[in-house]
């Protein structure tokens, strides 16, 4: 705590502001604690393209590289729907992927005993959930060339894009779903199409040999991406950690999602080529925290998000950013307490319950977290 840290926070668009204002909260709480954060705002995707013309600014980039967290809320809606394709809001997300090199995207899917009723599962097959997804996150089919859209001619036209990996963007990606298991219940699933796509048979060989190199004791078992799907649904609690690529990790964790009852309760942590395992030399970490769900412009300006995805983001923050693993635990079980109390937001409430509003969750949960 003796280092001081420098936030970057980035709204976005729509209720991206909305979920982002609990988390400044949260932020001034911990410094009146004493934590010794340094904390800057900028806009990203469409509000940045409605300000600069573009949606990331090359100010804000270079101050996401400079920063030891990026808090990102959403980004997108359809008022920017017709903007050039390079522009558009979602391309901001990728170019800060790419920038940061934030190859390792860490989904926690966890079932909160107090929602077991939000799951459309069976209590007892989704009671007690903790999984990690770990997916790839810059490289494969969304950055893979050649990708584009060509006239054929006689008014046909072809789309393409390219699923593309090394074998050091798998090795790195596996490093830390296998670091991840040791330090939980030493079980990792690898992920892929081996039975149809080249790229995936390379996955599984290289995750075989890292694995038998330097992973031995952790137990490593093969599954096809349809297979996991089915297995969430059937057996979620089978899983430990989950190793995949891009667009199979994309996917699948927004299925997981739907065990703990809601998008807005998964939070997600994007790590670089520095965070990995531990910083580099000059103790520097790129990390973007970020929730997994959309910018939901139908609900936006409307207080009815649902904030604890991204508050539980900023509890990633503090374990692997911020070196305040206590505080992290004390604020999930915040989120847990308020949980119990049956305060929900609309998308989390049970039948009979009156929802709160984003802000009066966010406040419950601070009030939470000083009693803990």
């Amino acid at each position: 705590m003796s280092k001081t840290h420098n936030i970057l926070i980035l709204p976005g668009d729509n209720i991206g502001h909305e979920v982002m204002e609990p988390v400044k909260k949260l932020i001034t709480y911990f410094k009146n604690k004493g934590a010794r954060f340094e904390v800057s705002e900028d806009v990203v995707g469409g509000t940045a393209y409605d300000k600069h013309g573009v949606s990331l600014h090359d100010s804000t980039l270079a101050a996401a590289k400079a920063a030891d967290v990026v808090m990102l809320g959403a980004v997108g809606g359809p008022k920017w729907d017709k903007v050039d394709y390079a522009q558009r809001p979602e391309a901001a997300l990728l170019k800060l992927r790419k920038e940061l090199d934030l190859f390792a995207n860490l989904r926690p899917a966890i079932v909160f005993d107090a929602l077991l009723d939000a799951s459309t599962l069976k209590p007892e097959v989704v009671k007690g959930l903790d999984i990690m997804i770990v997916r790839e996150l810059c490289g494969g089919v969304y950055f893979g060339e050649p990708r584009g859209i060509s006239d054929l001619g006689n008014g046909v036209r072809k789309g393409v894009n390219t699923q593309v990996y090394t074998t050091p963007e798998i090795h790195r990606v596996a490093r830390v779903a296998f670091e991840l298991a040791r330090k939980r219940g030493n079980k990792v699933c690898s992920s892929e199409k081996a039975n149809v796509m080249e790229s995936g048979r390379l996955w599984r060989e290289e995750v075989i040999k890292l694995h038998e190199a330097e992973y031995k004791d952790v137990e490593l078992t093969h599954m096809y991406a349809d297979a996991v799907a089915m297995v969430l649904l059937r057996n979620p609690k089978s899983f430990d950690v989950i190793v995949t690529d891009n667009l199979f990790g994309d996917i699948l964790s927004d299925e997981a999602s739907m065990l703990t009852g809601s998008l807005g309760m998964l939070p997600s942590a994007s790590l670089g080529s520095s965070s990995g395992g531990a910083p580099d030399k000059n103790g520097k970490q790129n990390a973007m925290y970020e929730p997994i769900h959309g910018s939901a412009p139908d609900i936006a300006g409307q207080d009815k998000a649902n904030p604890l995805a991204t508050i539980l983001s900023f509890a990633m923050a503090l374990k692997y950013s911020l070196g305040m693993p206590k505080e992290c635990a004390a604020l999930e079980r915040a989120v847990s307490k308020v949980l119990e109390q049956n305060i929900r937001t609309m998308d989390i409430a049970a039948a009979g319950v009156k929802p709160v509003g984003t802000q009066a969750m966010g406040d419950a949960v601070l009030k939470a977290l000083q009693n803990v």
